[in-house]
């Protein structure tokens, strides 16, 4: 019991560290943060869809379609207790960063980016949350490519 207790505390701990800091960071951008160099410029865009602002024209669907995804993901991974306690750090940065952009939508009509790429190629604008749902996803992948190898 104390094991699940553990797993659960550092799940909702890394949530809720990471939806602070996407959201301080938003706010900071919300408040006039620019910034631009060679590389990486920071600015203010509202994003209405989803990646690369695809389906922005369901724009006032998303947020309940986004919502349904994490309710569906937390269920699925509280179902799924070994391999929710295998990653469940990564899936607290993946959910925390989805509940802010999920946030987002509901306070401001759609998600806020900053981040604008545009070295040697124009990238899309991404957020904090952005770069964190990728970080989770890489901590799974590397950890399950380590676990196979460790067992064979």
């Amino acid at each position: 019991m104390i094991n699940k207790i553990k797993y659960q505390i550092l799940f909702w701990f890394s949530f809720i560290i990471v939806f602070i800091f996407d959201q301080w960071f938003k706010s900071l951008t919300l408040n006039g943060l620019r910034y631009q160099s060679e590389y990486l410029d920071l600015t203010f865009a509202l994003n209405t869809g989803v990646a690369f602002s695809m389906f922005s024209f369901l724009e006032h669907y998303l947020k309940y379609i986004h919502l349904f995804v994490i309710v569906v993901l937390l269920i699925y991974l509280f179902y799924q207790k070994v391999f929710f306690r295998k990653h469940f750090i990564a899936f607290g940065i993946i959910l925390g960063a989805g509940s802010s952009n999920l946030f987002d939508r509901f306070v401001y009509g759609g998600v806020v980016d900053m981040f604008f790429w545009h070295k040697w190629f124009e990238f899309a604008i991404f957020n904090v949350a952005d770069v964190m749902i990728n970080l989770g996803v890489f901590l799974i992948l590397i950890q399950e490519i380590f676990i196979k190898k460790e067992k064979k």
